[in-house]
């Protein structure tokens, strides 16, 4: 990728900075190195305590309150853990589409906005891992922390080619499995897919209890269909060439673009997963930025 752009654009990074990538329920941790986490665990430092219910183990029993107080009383304890994100990075044929009303492509967008937040996920000393995907696994970076780390997920990055047919059910439902630690799971791609199909993969990531939030990517183009003359479109993907009169099919094809969108976005919703649609024209510190702190003001 000769002409790659600067994925860690400092004009993005810098109004980033400051804002806290926090997972809307709890994934082991909140961010900014390390914090204090409602999550109830069983190590490192006592809390406080509550009444003891039937059936609660009595093994966690503060027997020397018991013996002040002649009441029973539970230990509870704080978890200071790190967040783990993954960033699942779709490189599929689809997403090499530009047109003209767009600076980058929308592999490229998406790349951008994947090198923003694991920025901010390290600069936080949490660990943030990469996925590439087509219609297979490509590359895996496992989750770290380290400085070092965030140039080597701009170096898979910028390797990337993006040729191949997407399957983004089988490829979620591989991944589910696969991540093993509970974290927060972004994924970055324009899903053009069988909805159902890619659904049922993010409710497998719901199901492994991962938080997720869906950057949808679009090219204005593909949203607003603003064609005005005879064109040729190009098939991404295998689906071939096809020489079209606009005016004859923008109505239909908004039609269906919007229930497809829709239909991600309902469906995301319905698990509870975050949807976010991204457009290649708007400004990704914009977009970044606002939706991090709605995510913010959201799980204060």
């Amino acid at each position: 990728m000769a002409d790659a752009p600067n994925y860690l654009d400092p004009a993005v990074l810098a109004q980033l900075e400051g804002l806290q990538l926090r997972a809307a329920r709890i994934v082991e941790g909140y961010v900014s190195g390390l914090h204090r986490s409602p999550y109830q665990g069983f190590s490192v430092e006592f809390a406080e305590h509550r009444e003891y219910a039937p059936g609660d183990d009595l093994r966690y029993v503060d027997w020397k309150v018991f013996g002040k107080t002649d009441k029973v009383y539970l230990k509870q304890y704080e978890e200071e853990t790190n967040l783990i994100c993954y960033l699942v990075l779709d490189i599929s044929e689809s997403m090499q589409y530009r047109s003209e009303l767009a600076p980058l492509s929308k592999l490229e967008y998406a790349q951008s906005a994947a090198a923003a937040l694991a920025y901010l996920v390290i600069r936080q000393q949490d660990s943030v891992g990469l996925v590439t995907f087509d219609d297979a696994v490509r590359q895996i970076a496992r989750p770290s922390s380290s400085a070092s780390h965030l140039s080597q997920l701009v170096r898979l990055m910028e390797m990337t080619s993006a040729e191949k047919k997407t399957r983004t059910g089988p490829i979620f439902h591989e991944l589910a499995e696969r991540f093993t630690r509970r974290g927060i799971v972004f994924v970055l791609s324009d899903l053009f897919d069988d909805p159902e199909e890619l659904l049922a993969g993010l409710k497998h990531f719901r199901h492994r209890r991962h938080d997720v939030v869906v950057l949808h990517t679009f090219d204005p183009a593909e949203l607003d269909f603003p064609f005005q003359h005879a064109t040729m479109f190009h098939g991404l993907e295998g689906t071939g060439d096809l020489l079209v009169e606009p005016a004859q099919l923008r109505r239909a094809y908004q039609q269906e673009i919007n229930r497809f969108a829709n239909q991600v976005r309902t469906g995301c919703l319905a698990q509870g997963a975050d949807y976010v649609q991204l457009r290649t024209d708007m400004p990704l510190s914009v977009a970044l930025s606002t939706y991090l702190s709605h995510r913010r003001r959201r799980v204060r």
